[in-house]
């Protein structure tokens, strides 16, 4: 049930339509609203973008989603969920999943809580129906509702 993330999901956790020119720039600009929600450093930040640099594109998990995120010791601060609509797709570097319209970001502060993250987000992953909602959304509570609807 997606409903047991609400706890990890404050007023400040969707961003929608963002303008990114790139997989990097999307990054960026949901790391911003990470930390200025306190879930993590600007370090952080720069993991996530590491991370796909070194491991490659896996973080695009399905068609249309990417899951960004970095080890608990990289600069999480608490656990939290970001989900930002890109207002253009953009591609990553997975030619079976790309381009993403929808970027869902976790952080967790040690590895059970990261894996609870992620048990309640596979809700999310599984509806067909996510990246169309979430990339048409008009507002944070219309896409908050709907996922609490799941």
């Amino acid at each position: 049930m997606v409903a047991d993330i609400d706890g990890f999901l404050p007023d400040s956790a969707f961003l929608l339509d963002v303008p990114a020119t790139d997989w990097k720039d999307a990054i960026r600009l949901a790391g911003k609203g990470l930390v200025a929600a306190g879930f993590t450093t600007d370090a952080y930040t720069d993991q996530m973008i590491e991370t796909v640099e070194k491991m490659g594109p896996y973080i695009v998990i399905a068609p249309g989603i990417a899951m960004p995120h970095a080890r608990p010791e990289d600069g999480a601060l608490q656990v939290g969920v970001t989900v930002v609509a890109l207002a253009e797709p953009v591609n990553f570097g997975n030619a079976e999943n790309d381009p993403v319209s929808v970027a869902v970001f976790l952080c967790a502060v040690d590895k059970t809580a990261h894996l609870q993250v992620l048990s309640d987000l596979m809700g999310l992953f599984e509806d067909e129906h996510f990246v169309d909602v979430a990339s048409k959304a008009q507002s944070d509570e219309e896409l908050y509702q709907y996922i609490m609807e799941l």
